[in-house]
């Protein structure tokens, strides 16, 4: 048997047991077994929530320990033929484990990545808010068109997209919008986009047609499930702070003309969020309280992620507000990158059309590049 493909079999199998255990699928497997024993109790439904909850992490937990068992199982498979081939090598024996070579790296890959998605949030839906920034006109135009890719990207994978709130410009564009993109793990793949976007073309709203850059905020956050809370005195005065207001765009039949957007202000973190797509001021005021949990979610834990970096040295990553991530140039040459992970095409419209696989894929990967200090 030929000494590299035998190295190469060996170093996939020792690649594909590190994985296995990076993910402590031991301890999943205890808790499957866990919830399991539970829903075999009596009265286990007496509390929905709670039960429901638990259902969702059973689903959650199997879903990613099938594809690591079926690729630990095919390495257990990979290393009886390399025996068979030490015994007694024949060429169908040779082609039979460079087949299963071939479809085992292909399945790492899709197991490493989805790994990357393990985080408990990671797999709910996702709010993403966009914000207008530097650049006039041309930055609410961008904004609406980001707003559109995220809409875009929605239908391509199937998931539904809700505006939940939006503020139009006055000559073009949106000063800032909010959707609620649902499916699963909507979250885990979004919430690379968290961060500063920067368009370069030449201005359609400038009479010379001169270059002009303008920017945009993305921060993506996710839905949580009715079981985590946080603590929020919702009727202290120096705690949030609710301004009701008129519900603004082209209207139509949830968008009405009474007085039902609501904004809720968080004022120790001065975070704000806004509702006006339902139809009643009860209905806004209830969802935007769900999306102020969310942010605040979000912000304790962007805050231990920052503090954990901190003790490994690491660099955590770039947030809303920060950095530019990725920059769309129109012209003087057409190309689109990400200012982290490095990954570039030359094909932006594409991209503003909503095709975010390829970004989603090649952030992730910067991630774990960057966890394994590669």
């Amino acid at each position: 048997m030929d000494n590299d493909l035998k190295e190469v079999c060996q170093n996939l199998i020792e690649r594909i047991l590190h994985l296995r255990g990076s993910l402590d699928c031991d301890s999943k497997n205890r808790r499957i077994a866990e919830i399991n024993d539970a829903m075999g109790q009596p009265g286990f439904w007496d509390n929905q929530d709670k039960a429901q909850a638990q259902v969702n992490e059973l689903k959650t937990l199997n879903g990613v320990l099938k594809p690591i068992n079926e690729l630990f199982s095919g390495s257990e498979d990979l290393a009886v033929l390399l025996e068979f081939a030490e015994a007694e090598e024949s060429p169908e024996t040779i082609a039979e484990i460079q087949q299963t070579v071939d479809r085992l790296k292909q399945q790492f890959d899709e197991v490493e990545l989805q790994a990357m998605l393990s985080a408990p949030e990671d797999g709910n839906s996702a709010y993403v808010a966009i914000q207008a920034g530097e650049g006039g006109t041309d930055a609410q135009d961008f904004a609406e068109m980001l707003m559109r890719m995220y809409q875009r990207w929605a239908e391509r994978r199937g998931f539904d997209a809700e505006i939940l709130d939006t503020s139009p410009a006055e000559e073009a564009g949106i000063h800032s919008a909010t959707i609620l993109i649902r499916g699963s793990y909507v979250f885990g793949l979004l919430k690379g986009e968290t961060g500063i976007h920067r368009l370069i073309r030449m201005s359609p709203f400038d009479s010379a047609h001169r270059r002009q850059t303008s920017f945009a905020a993305v921060d993506v956050t996710p839905e949580l499930d009715d079981n985590i809370s946080i603590e929020i005195e919702w009727d202290d005065p120096k705690t949030i702070r609710e301004d009701i207001c008129r519900a603004s765009g082209a209207g139509g039949q949830k968008v009405n003309k009474t007085d039902s957007a609501i904004r809720l202000t968080h004022l120790p973190s001065n975070t704000v969020v806004q509702c006006q797509n339902e139809r009643s001021q009860h209905q806004n005021r209830a969802l935007a309280r769900k999306m102020m949990i969310a942010k605040l979610y979000q912000i304790e834990m962007d805050k231990r992620e920052a503090e954990n970096a901190a003790r490994r040295g690491e660099k955590s990553r770039i947030g809303f507000g920060g950095e530019t991530i990725r920059s769309y140039v129109l012209h003087p040459e057409s190309y689109c990158k990400d200012n982290r992970s490095e990954y570039k095409t030359s094909h932006p419209q594409a991209t503003l059309d909503g095709d975010l696989d390829p970004w989603i894929e090649a952030y992730m990967r910067w991630c774990l590049t960057m966890k394994e200090g590669k």
